[in-house]
């Protein structure tokens, strides 16, 4: 090649990399007025869909105050105007919507590779469709670029838009992660499903920050080969930590899926933390030191994420620390043939306001440190105790008499923890390793949460559950009895459905049934319907009363429902929490009747994360 065609080449080739130069980095081509534009057409679509669930919710919650006011006194026969359902869509809507899994009926059932490795669970058809909606503007926010510029400029501007999304979406997933979130008792949707949709959210943001970062990388490479994204990201710090927070991201979306969190929960809970933690400190100094304004946004994931963290210090402080006691945990191990179980009684220092179906987070550091995990409330009392120190003080000082003695009040909660893996497993056998099968420690809880779901408006509520599930729904059984008799709800039928391994599981809930069967017009309220799928022998099925029956085998939720519906009084409220095979089937049934012209609710109470 002549010299002097090689001189034009390589003054033409120096043009060019000095045209690129200036889209490698600030905000050289990068479309500020059309990015914040699109950032508040997000919010205004994510403010758009809550206010929509906001009316939604406010319509259920005036129509069953209503019911629940007109039917505290009325008879079975007044109550029969709300057993049908005034409206054609309304029905149709939650058979077809909010009820229906995503496909067939396999919602919460998992996938399975084995016994040991859980792939996860597929999202409801409402779920699925607020997520796909979300992907989908994600994605056309994405690729809404000015195409007709040249290469470097579109990738600049590429560049600008996944980066500054990617810290937008940030506020959504810090809020929705937070167990304080306050759309939970706003909107009345479980942190489950809040939970759901952090985890498709921050896929979404690992996606959008791996794009801003290639784009970085594709015209950094045009304009100064490997060599210089090598240097640029050893040298700037501005690089550095923004190459900091995409590999953060990337490392939570790789031990994040279902398969990893399930099998290694508790190591994944401590990785996930101190990756998310390093993802947000990447992102706050890149921003930080290239003056982007993505820094806002930061600012305020940093601000929600420190308020949701002293919101829960706060708690296990005021909840568990007195001047004079602590709270205090009792686990007893319950062995016997396949249902290794704890029953754990913990006594907090102060009064809670528990509501039937909450949950706790347990901690006990002389077993498991730090680590805390969701248990579903079993049982609950407020009982009074005697106040030691006064007592002494005034029978010395002779002013007063025994009977005038003041009391303080102490309140109990009690948990059936399952043994499994982990914390769960810990807690059961360093109670069965004592000579007594019974251990008293020091721990902590956090709650209660939950208890969102309202059953006293209904005139007959099915109370479905597998398992440890039990724990669900006993609560809501002891609560409509006692509201029975005290003519404060406007239920007259409960039906208990509980289906077990075998005969020996029922020992987790004895005491408590035995005070629910003593409760007043028990006998003319609650059937209880005890499922023993397999049993030793036939003869440990006998059933107890007409009113207390065990069957052999497996539930049919089907069959059960459709002789409810027969006997109905007024509207009919059907919860559920097992085992995700056996929600669907109860969610499977609910949709076969629910379109049939009658008020039939459904409501799951399941813990996917």
């Amino acid at each position: 090649m002549p010299p002097n065609m090689m001189a034009t080449n390589s003054t033409s080739g120096h043009s060019a990399q000095n045209q690129i130069l200036p889209y490698t980095h600030g905000l050289t081509g990068v479309d500020l007025p059309l990015d914040n534009s699109l950032t508040y057409v997000l919010w205004v679509s994510i403010g758009g869909l809550l206010l929509v669930i906001l009316c939604v919710r406010l319509g259920q919650m005036a129509n069953a105050h209503l019911r629940h006011l007109l039917n505290l006194n009325a008879s079975p026969l007044q109550q029969s105007y709300w057993s049908e359902d005034r409206t054609a869509i309304w029905p149709k809507l939650k058979k077809n919507l909010l009820y229906a899994p995503l496909w067939k009926k396999r919602h919460n059932r998992e996938f399975q590779l084995s016994r040991a490795i859980n792939v996860g669970t597929l999202p409801s058809r409402l779920h699925s469709l607020i997520l796909i909606t979300y992907l989908l503007s994600n994605i056309i926010f994405c690729m809404y670029l000015d195409y007709s510029e040249p290469k470097a400029k579109l990738t600049a501007e590429l560049r600008g838009r996944t980066g500054h999304l990617s810290i937008v979406n940030m506020v959504p997933l810090i809020v929705l992660a937070g167990r304080n979130n306050p759309l939970i008792p706003m909107l009345r949707v479980s942190f489950d499903t809040y939970n759901l949709f952090h985890r498709w959210i921050g896929r979404v943001i690992v996606l959008e920050a791996l794009v801003h970062t290639f784009a970085w990388a594709t015209n950094e490479f045009d304009a100064k080969g490997m060599k210089g994204i090598s240097e640029g990201l050893h040298t700037i710090p501005f690089l550095g930590y923004g190459l900091l927070g995409t590999v953060a991201m990337t490392a939570i979306s790789v031990q994040a899926p279902s398969i990893i969190r399930h099998a290694f929960y508790e190591t994944f809970l401590h990785i996930h933390q101190f990756l998310a933690i390093a993802a947000i400190v990447g992102v706050k100094v890149h921003c930080k030191l290239g003056t982007l304004p993505g820094e806002g946004y930061i600012n305020w994931v940093i601000a929600l994420w420190a308020l949701e963290r002293a919101t829960r210090l706060f708690r296990l402080v005021y909840c568990n620390i007195t001047p004079r006691r602590l709270t205090k945990v009792t686990v007893e191990a319950l062995e016997g043939k396949g249902i290794e179980a704890s029953r754990v009684t913990i006594e907090v220092p102060r009064p809670w306001r528990y509501q039937p179906g909450s949950h706790l987070y347990l901690y006990l550091p002389s077993i498991s440190f730090w680590m805390n995990h969701p248990f579903s409330i079993a049982w609950s009392d407020t009982r009074p105790t005697f106040d030691i120190t006064a007592m002494d003080e005034k029978l010395t000082q002779r002013k007063t008499s025994c009977v005038d003695i003041s009391t303080k009040t102490t309140t109990t909660f009690s948990l059936i923890i399952a043994k499994r893996t982990g914390m769960t497993a810990k807690i059961f056998d360093k109670a069965r390793a004592s000579a007594t099968g019974t251990i008293t420690t020091y721990g902590m809880v956090e709650g209660p949460y939950g208890g969102l779901d309202r059953l006293q408006s209904y005139g007959t509520v099915v109370l479905f559950a597998a398992g440890v599930g039990i724990t669900h729904q006993i609560g809501h059984v002891r609560d409509l009895l006692e509201g029975h008799a005290a003519g404060t709800v406007a239920t007259q039928r409960v039906v208990l459905v509980w289906s077990v391994k075998n005969t020996e599981t029922l020992e987790w809930v004895r005491p408590w049934m035995d005070e629910i069967l003593q409760l007043p017009n028990r006998k003319q309220v609650l059937r209880v319907l005890l499922f023993v799928t397999k049993p030793r022998s036939a003869r440990e099925v006998v059933s107890r009363s007409e009113t207390v029956q065990m069957y052999p085998g497996r539930c049919n939720p089907g069959v059960i429902l459709g002789k409810e519906m027969v006997a109905r009084v007024g509207a009919v409220g059907v919860t559920v929490c097992g085992p995700g095979a056996f929600a669907d089937e109860v969610r499977g049934a609910v949709r076969g009747i629910v379109d049939e012209g009658k008020t039939v609710d459904f409501v799951e109470e399941s813990f996917t994360w």
